[in-house]
């Protein structure tokens, strides 16, 4: 059975894989994979919210939830100011595939070892996710406000591995 991160992995590598073989991501299609990412990872956080009683993990999944939720809502005022509308393509559809998957396994885990499973997961999201946004997304983006946001969404975006690494650390 795949761990959570090598499903994960996969996921990331396709969306590395796509931008390096097509290297044609539209401006659209990035707004597309970043709106996804953090819905992913917010509907990672409600798992956590349903499952945890750990006041620890309770905490960062909150903070997941407001803070890309805050995120989301940036995008959609920038796609909104510039009159552009996310277009799906195969990287969001591929990410939205691997986080059903890992969806799954979190529903399915132990309470014991959900905590463990959860914020193991995020560390490896939050590594992958910096990486794609620096790696793919802020270079193939040729719109300069859709570029600067996603620049400046990376310092939430490493508070946020910080975060999780501390919290790994103290379960």
């Amino acid at each position: 059975m795949k761990s959570l991160a090598s499903t994960l992995f996969l996921g990331l590598i396709c969306l590395f894989s796509y931008g390096q073989q097509k290297n044609e991501l539209s401006d659209p299609e990035i707004a597309s994979v970043a709106v996804v990412a953090n819905q992913i990872d917010i509907s990672y956080a409600e798992i956590a919210l349903e499952k945890s009683k750990n006041k620890k993990i309770l905490e960062f999944a909150n903070r997941m939830k407001t803070d890309h939720n805050a995120v989301i809502q940036q995008a959609v005022d920038l796609v909104t100011k510039l009159s552009v509308t996310p277009k799906d393509n195969a990287v969001s559809q591929s990410l939205l595939e691997n986080a059903e998957k890992t969806k799954k396994k979190l529903r399915k885990a132990k309470r014991r070892n959900f905590d463990k499973l959860y914020i193991k997961n995020e560390v490896e999201y939050h590594k992958a996710v910096i990486a794609a946004v620096k790696d793919l997304l802020i270079p193939e983006s040729d719109n300069e406000e859709l570029k600067e946001l996603l620049e400046a969404v990376l310092p939430a975006l490493e508070a946020h591995l910080g975060h999780a690494e501390m919290v790994q650390k103290q379960l």
